[in-house]
């Protein structure tokens, strides 16, 4: 199962400010464990809302973009983790060494193939979304 760690923005993070250096060095020896492990699909921080846009489709083609930067920090995301595991106990366990002091992060399992039903999906579709999840998601290395 894949799992979406979401690391919630906070006022700081807002700022633009940038983690200190032993924070990084923190950070990076999470990284290499969840790498060692075999379980790490991908892992990124995100830049201020400031620099964002939400965009919302609005029926008929119609959007409209918003820039940021956007309020309410504790509903905005400033990173993420993908992790593949076993199940959401495992999922917890990574998520609980995350050197983190404080903040907060949310586990979200991801959606997969077998989640749609195929009485409303074709098998065809069905089939490439596989095998496009089967070449693209395999773990860092």
């Amino acid at each position: 199962m894949r799992f979406m760690v979401i690391v919630k923005s906070t006022p700081e993070s807002e700022t633009g400010a940038m983690p200190t250096p032993e924070q990084l060095a923190e950070m990076g020896r999470f990284n290499e464990e969840l790498i060692k492990a075999g379980i790490l699909l991908a892992a990124e921080g995100l830049t201020a809302s400031k620099e964002g846009a939400r965009v919302r489709f609005e029926g008929n083609g119609k959007t409209t973009i918003k820039d940021g930067p956007f309020t309410e920090s504790k509903e905005l995301v400033a990173g993420f983790w993908i992790i593949q595991v076993k199940d959401r106990d495992e999922a917890l366990a990574w998520v609980r060494r995350i050197p983190f002091e404080e903040g907060e992060v949310e586990v979200r399992r991801v959606s997969e193939v077998s989640d749609f039903v195929s009485d409303e999906v074709s098998d065809p579709y069905l089939e490439r979304e596989q095998a496009w999840r089967d070449a693209n998601q395999k773990p860092i290395s």
